[in-house]
């Protein structure tokens, strides 16, 4: 089973439109728009791409869109950015420890109040799962955030879209005047998105991309890599993406395969091993999807067969 490749499954994914291209400019305001500026934070790795942007809506009063990880270097970038002006709003994504822990020196040097939809595991607290610690535990917004929310500031407007999946408690924002989504990793353009049961969740994934489809937005900011153009057929591109990862377990299961271990050799057969850990997470979550959708039961805590 072990010279498996995913080829041999017969199961083609579909082609993503994915950018790998990126101009890498760390702890400097970088102007995109007449109302959005992002300063990149110096973490690049697998799971970052080349770093976290944080973005800066508006002039004279503005927001943050995720203020990212706790490196002295980027919060002074950061703070060197907005000199001048006034922070109104810092606007959470998502827990993770790349998106909100700046967030806490930035409030303490501006008095800005910070938004987001609860603490990390919130999203699964509220339906009486726990999970486990992880992410920035420490963070807790000033303003609960809930889909559907109206943020207003200095001459621009954003809308709130509860988008869980990644994480219980995700959110993205939308920027009315532009039209622009800032989709934290929800949606990136390099990469597909890592679903971590217990927190992560495919299901609300698939459903959270399902919500944007019907949306106007011109284009996609997610917090790694480059704006996203044309983002409802990515979003429909991702969507098949994982459903083809769905039949590829499938087949797995059919040829006599039964646990993660067996699948993500060979399903990511093409993918540098290094990355196979965060693959097994995102197997993980397909599986207890189909779980629950009746075609597939668990047998144990690691074998699943068909249904």
């Amino acid at each position: 089973m072990s010279a498996l490749r995913a080829v041999d499954l017969g199961i083609t994914l579909p082609a993503l439109a994915t950018d790998k291209t990126y101009d890498a400019v760390y702890a400097k305001t970088v102007e995109i728009t007449p109302l959005i500026r992002r300063v990149l934070a110096r973490n690049p790795n697998a799971f970052t791409f080349h770093g976290t942007g944080t973005y800066i809506i508006g002039r004279g009063n503005v927001a943050i869109v995720d203020p990212g990880p706790l490196i002295d270097e980027h919060v002074q970038a950061l703070k060197h950015a907005v000199a001048g002006e006034t922070v109104t709003h810092i606007l959470i994504t998502h827990t993770h420890n790349d998106h909100s822990p700046a967030a806490a020196p930035l409030k303490a040097a501006t008095g800005a109040k910070t938004f987001g939809f609860g603490p990390h595991g919130s999203g699964k607290k509220l339906s009486g799962v726990s999970v486990e610690e992880g992410g920035d535990m420490a963070f807790c917004p000033d303003v609960l955030v809930r889909d559907g929310d109206e943020i207003q500031g200095d001459a621009w407007t954003v809308d709130a879209v509860f988008t869980p999946g990644h994480t219980s408690n995700h959110v993205c924002f939308g920027l009315r005047e532009e039209k622009a989504f800032f989709c934290g990793d929800h949606v990136m353009g390099w990469s597909t998105t890592v679903i971590g049961p217990p927190d992560g969740d495919m299901a609300q994934y698939l459903a959270s991309l399902e919500k944007l489809i019907v949306r106007n937005d011109h284009l996609y900011y997610p917090t790694h890599g480059n704006p996203i153009v044309q983002p409802q057929r990515f979003v429909r591109q991702l969507i098949e993406h994982r459903h083809a990862r769905e039949r590829q377990i499938e087949e797995c299961l059919r040829r006599g395969m039964t646990g993660i271990r067996e699948f993500v050799p060979v399903i990511y057969s093409e993918v540098d091993k290094r990355l196979h850990p965060a693959a097994a997470m995102s197997v993980l979550a397909h599986l207890q999807h189909m779980v629950a959708t009746g075609l597939v039961r668990q047998e144990t805590e690691s074998e699943y067969r068909l249904s």
